[in-house]
């Protein structure tokens, strides 16, 4: 393996009640409180109530920035950028899945930088402070609690881009499972499909002798199987909530990838279709990833073998390495569309108007991917075979 350094700051604060530690935590951080949220539905479950309550007895002075989106917007950023300097925020709190935190780490950010916020998503500027935030999640997906990374889409410019700061892990984050009750059947398909492919943009690479990465890896992703179908027939299942919220977690937290580099390419070509057409990140993955998997079969066989045979159980007896690497794949698209996820880009009514467009964005920084470098001409081909 390589060699590597580890760095994960974030208190993880994980069970039933355990919303009740913000009034020991947050006013660690100071006295104005910024609270970031969503759509409105931890208003609809009581959460919101529960959150302000227990502030409230802290005497905290808090102020909202609500109508997060579900691809987080620039403007909304800005908007959060404007709060905190013009009322001297001292913390954030964002209540949420991954979108909110992922604006709330743009916030946290931009707060204490004189130019666009935008400067410090396309890297134009590297942040050298940023106001302490807090998470309280309420959907299993991104893993956005517990690491430094942040996708924010550029609406009137058509761009969407991961970035990450040293500066932007959270200083706790609270997970509790009944907080994830409320999530619909779709949006729990979607958690889990996004989770599953962050590790497999991490499963992707050529590093030698990772064996205990590969098993971390393969354990996560048959736990999320077994767990997955039942939790979508049984959504206020305790357990099963439990083992999907802290799957998601562990899934990008950077405990799987110590020693080595993931791919990430399937990312890239999703940032650039959600980009133009604003779909849901982890259905537009959903379609993209098996795609992207049977375009770069030959780049290293044995890898696939190895997870169609330790992750979905395929049977080698009487087969060649192609096809049982192709069966593993085939299982996979099977397995999320069992669950309800979406497998072509025609769910969503995209056409091929568009590909050239998409490539070209997801080509802006030019070849991509760390399992095997694509150009224009893969990413094209990946994109039609998903129509």
């Amino acid at each position: 393996m390589e060699n590597f350094t580890y760095y994960n700051p974030t208190k993880l604060i994980f069970g039933k009640g355990q919303v009740e530690q913000l009034e020991a935590e947050v006013p660690k951080y100071g006295r104005n409180v910024l609270l970031v949220y969503g759509g409105g539905s931890i208003k609809r479950n009581g959460l919101y109530d529960q959150v302000v309550e227990i502030l409230n007895k802290s005497n905290l002075q808090l102020f909202e920035l609500a109508g997060v989106e579900p691809n987080p917007r620039l403007s909304t950023v800005h908007r959060g950028v404007e709060i905190c300097k013009e009322e001297n925020i001292d913390f954030i709190l964002a209540v949420g899945g991954g979108s909110v935190i992922d604006c709330t780490k743009a916030i946290a950010a931009g707060a204490k930088y004189e130019g666009d916020a935008w400067d410090i998503v396309t890297k134009k500027h590297i942040p050298t402070e940023a106001l302490p935030f807090g998470t309280v999640l309420t959907i299993a997906a991104t893993g956005s609690e517990m690491n430094s990374g942040s996708v924010i889409t550029n609406w009137e410019t058509k761009e969407k881009y991961g970035w990450g700061s040293p500066l932007t892990f959270p200083k706790f984050s609270i997970l509790d499972p009944i907080n994830t009750f409320s999530v619909p059947k779709d949006h729990t398909v979607y958690g889990i499909v996004d989770m599953m492919s962050h590790i497999f943009e991490q499963y992707f690479h050529h590093t030698k002798n990772t064996p205990l990465q590969d098993r971390f890896c393969e354990s996560t992703l048959k736990t999320v199987i077994e767990a997955a179908p039942r939790l979508i027939e049984d959504l206020e299942n305790y357990e099963l909530r439990e083992t999907i919220l802290y799957s998601g977690t562990i899934a990008l937290n950077g405990q799987l990838q110590m020693g080595y580099r993931g791919d990430w390419a399937s990312h890239n070509i999703e940032h650039a279709v959600s980009a133009v057409y604003d779909i849901p990140h982890a259905g537009g993955l959903a379609i993209l990833f098996p795609n992207w998997m049977k375009h770069n079969l030959d780049v290293n066989v044995s890898r696939f073998v190895q997870l169609a045979v330790n992750v979905f159980g395929v049977d080698q007896t009487g087969k060649d390495d192609r096809t049982v690497a192709l069966e593993g794949i085939d299982r996979l698209r099977e397995f999320w569309s069992s669950i309800g996820a979406p497998s072509r880009l025609k769910d969503y009514n995209i056409n091929d108007e568009n590909i050239d467009l998409m490539a070209d964005k997801a080509m802006v920084n030019g070849e991509f991917g760390n399992f095997t470098k694509l150009n224009k001409e893969d990413v094209v081909a990946i994109l039609t075979a998903s129509l």
